[in-house]
């Protein structure tokens, strides 16, 4: 009993709660419209029908007084004025010519004072208003309107007319007009409703309806997009598309999850035996047997580069790089500390530095240290790799260090003279897992330097490439 009065309750929320779709919106804008349309058919209308009522009048009138002016010396009996009067619907009328006033009908005595319209001035805001005066205004009002002649001489024909005969044919044809101009405005309307209710709101409907599942289930089966060329079709055909897209991302995501995990439990297990193979070599190197001296050398590279590459796997698997903590830090300094990292030393790759003096640029120190030496390294192991140099190099180079600054940024530009990087590898250098060197690299170096970069508010990015050596370029702001 307490769930049904409950579901009661909610109908009856949802029915009084103001509309908040489209539709509804909608609905009430083709109302305010149509209300608007109204106000533009009546008004005018309105206007027209009082000028076109009291011209009628003045007519009527200035026939009369033609008739009047045909007796002699302009007698009329009181009988025949009436009459007059009550036929042409005024109450006196007034003929001026050469300044001269003269009046033909008797006006009676009024209880208000009438009045004045002039149809000789165009004024269509006075027009405009005149209707609604009439219509709201005193029973007893009277008119006075004065306009050119249309059949005798004269400056201007004034006739007074009480205001109540044209206030209830105005009523009667405002109420004709208005149920005739609501009849056609309901109709466009409802017409124009329902055109774009079937052309738009229809539409849309569907189009939140996929939303709203995909939403809800992204595996779910995906609704096929009309075939409509407008906005509307391209917008169902995106959103196919961009829903099996982000579906396909979704599936890669949880595959790569599921990688990610399995990698780390090998990453585990192999740093284990890497230690273990590690202690064993240290051990070797005690041996007195010259085969196991050649070979122990082998040997503890392959070491190193299986801890680094599982060092570097499980750096780029981390959800997320600490926030960095910027400061201000000597850029000399810091290429220096790097520089020993990365193993430059005089007897083989070495370290040339041209820095302007006392440069020191914004950043976390141990982020611009891993970018630095991550840059020499990598220029290190090419020069030691390149095998096209001459005999007589023996793995000896350079890696050249310049900085300058522009528009609040320091540019540093990390060269070497080693053998560049292909051509086909350029493009996609900064892609996790991809190397720049034909074997021994992992491929997160660059990835990562790259992403820390960034998070300093700065930039990385291969400047250079070929056969004379390769130069990166490092943005980071400057204090």
């Amino acid at each position: 009993m307490s769930g049904a009065l409950a579901r009661l309750r909610d109908g009856l929320v949802r029915r009084m709660a103001p509309p908040d779709g489209m539709a509804s919106r909608l609905l009430v804008l083709t109302a305010v419209f149509t209300l608007a349309v109204e106000l533009l058919i009546v008004m005018p209308s309105a206007a027209s029908f009082h000028e076109r009522w009291l011209r009628d009048r003045l007519q009527a009138a200035e026939l009369a007084s033609v008739g009047v002016e045909a007796l002699p010396y302009s007698a009329v009996e009181d009988e025949t004025a009436a009459e007059l009067m009550r036929i042409g619907g005024v109450q006196a009328v007034v003929v001026g010519e050469q300044g001269v006033r003269r009046l033909l009908l008797q006006a009676p005595n009024l209880p208000r004072a009438p009045d004045v319209i002039d149809l000789r001035r165009d004024n269509p805001g006075a027009r405009a208003l005149d209707p609604w005066k009439t219509l709201f205004g005193h029973p007893d009002r009277s008119i006075r309107v004065q306009a050119r002649p249309r059949y005798r001489s004269g400056d201007f024909i004034e006739i007074l007319t009480p205001a109540q005969p044209l206030k209830v044919e105005l009523r009667g044809f405002l109420l004709n007009t208005l149920l005739l101009s609501l009849a056609i405005s309901a109709v466009a309307g409802g017409l124009l409703y329902a055109g774009l209710s079937f052309l738009v709101i229809q539409p849309l409907r569907r189009v939140t309806r996929s939303i709203e599942r995909f939403a809800a289930d992204p595996e779910s089966a995906p609704e096929a997009p009309s075939d409509r060329h407008d906005e509307i079709g391209r917008v169902e055909r995106e959103l196919a598309v961009m829903q099996d897209e982000v579906r396909q991302a979704l599936r890669s995501r949880a595959r790569l999850a599921a990688l990610g995990e399995a990698v780390a439990k090998i990453n585990h297990d192999l740093r284990n035996m890497l230690t273990s193979a590690q202690m064993a070599s240290e051990r070797l190197a005690d041996s007195a047997d010259p085969t196991v001296a050649k070979a122990l050398p082998r040997l503890e590279r392959a070491l190193g580069r299986a801890a680094a590459l599982s060092r570097n796997v499980l750096e780029y698997g981390r959800s997320e790089e600490p926030a960095p903590q910027p400061v201000r830090i000597a850029l000399a300094g810091a290429v220096t500390t790097a520089a020993e990292d990365a193993g430059l030393e005089p007897a083989g790759v070495r370290l040339e530095k041209r820095l302007p003096p006392r440069l020191s640029v914004q950043a976390d120190p141990d982020q611009l240290h891993r970018i630095l030496v991550n840059l020499m390294r990598n220029a290190r192991q090419a020069i030691e790799a390149d095998v096209l140099r001459p005999a007589a190099r023996q793995g000896r180079g350079r890696i050249r260090v310049t900085a300058e600054t522009d528009a609040g940024l320091a540019i540093i530009r990390i060269a070497d003279d080693g053998p560049g990087i292909p051509p086909r590898l350029a493009e996609r250098l900064f892609q996790p897992f991809v190397s720049g060197r034909a074997s021994g690299g992992t491929g997160l170096g660059l990835a990562i330097s790259r992403e820390l970069a960034a998070a300093q508010g700065g930039e990385l990015h291969l400047a250079q490439t070929g056969p004379d050596g390769a130069v990166f370029e490092l943005r980071l702001p400057i204090v």
